[in-house]
């Protein structure tokens, strides 16, 4: 079932249509990704640690941590899923375990990064990265500990910021050659820097759309017609449940009740109609004494 589902993404990255792949911290998520008629769903690691620890994108959360929500995403539905692991959690040596970890959990594609560990978020300031060969072998290491060879290895670099735009595509141009499936140049400033990366590498590309963040946000189509194949959306999801909860919880506070909140609820049957409780009950029935 996982190994198809590898398979899977890494046929459908072959197709000329770009792969959209909204961002999910939890498993009630992927679900609305997956019944919205997605092909793919990422696992963020900023939605995760906003989520679990209520704390920001600076590397706060854990490997084993974040293996289990992928593991709780990959069970929950039945599309490939694209799982953030950070900078590996440490060295090559450290990228070995992560890898297999992550494997085990079933997801079918993990995406690695050159920033030095402990690592921040993508568009804050204040990053820093990693020699070159280092992220090289970490790279090696990623495909060599791979049990499915269709298990995808995405490299990213965030050395726009520190190193501009030409180094970050030298890094980029090494990362491909070290055997990355996918490559993730992080925070483009332009439309023609995001060009400019496209045309200078030949695997698939992803393109990060951070709302409020340094890259244009463009749409699905645009991204296709620039270059890119995969697109995620790692908290969109993240800041709309924020902001509703945030005015629920004031409509509350107010008023002492959420009865004028209704109808922006989904009520008690279209909640249970999400979570499949209609299969439940059948597995009910069936092995009912």
């Amino acid at each position: 079932m996982v190994s198809s589902r590898n398979l899977q993404l890494k046929e459908r990255l072959k197709q000329p249509e770009i792969l959209v792949a909204p961002g999910a911290a939890d498993a009630l998520v992927a679900k609305i990704i997956e019944k919205s008629g997605f092909e793919a769903v990422y696992v963020t690691g900023g939605g995760v640690s906003y989520t679990t620890l209520g704390m920001p994108d600076m590397g706060f959360i854990t490997m084993t941590e974040m293996v289990q929500k992928a593991a709780y995403i990959v069970e929950a539905v039945n599309i490939p899923v694209v799982a953030d692991i950070d900078t590996g959690y440490g060295n090559a040596l450290n990228v070995i375990r992560t890898v297999k970890e992550f494997e085990k959990a079933g997801v079918s594609c993990v995406q690695i990064e050159d920033q030095v560990f402990p690592k921040r978020c993508g568009h804050l300031a204040g990053k820093e990265i990693v020699p070159k060969e280092e992220m090289i072998a970490k790279i090696k290491a990623a495909v060599d500990s791979r049990l499915d060879e269709d298990l995808m290895i995405m490299a990213r670099t965030d050395a726009i910021a520190i190193e501009g735009l030409d180094k970050a595509i030298e890094r980029a141009i090494a990362y491909q050659e070290a055997g990355a499936d996918i490559i993730f140049v992080e925070a483009p400033r332009t439309v023609e820097e995001m060009k400019k990366i496209t045309s200078s590498l030949s695997v698939p590309l992803l393109a990060n759309m951070v709302e409020g963040g340094k890259t244009p946000l463009l749409s699905a189509k645009e991204l296709e017609d620039i270059g890119y194949s995969i697109v995620i959306y790692p908290n969109a999801a993240i800041r709309v449940i924020a902001k509703a909860v945030s005015e629920l919880m004031m409509e509350l506070r107010e008023k002492g009740t959420t009865r004028d909140y209704i109808s922006n609820m989904f009520l008690f049957d279209k909640l249970y109609e999400l979570v499949d409780v209609d299969e439940v009950r059948s597995w009910e029935k069936k092995y009912q004494v």
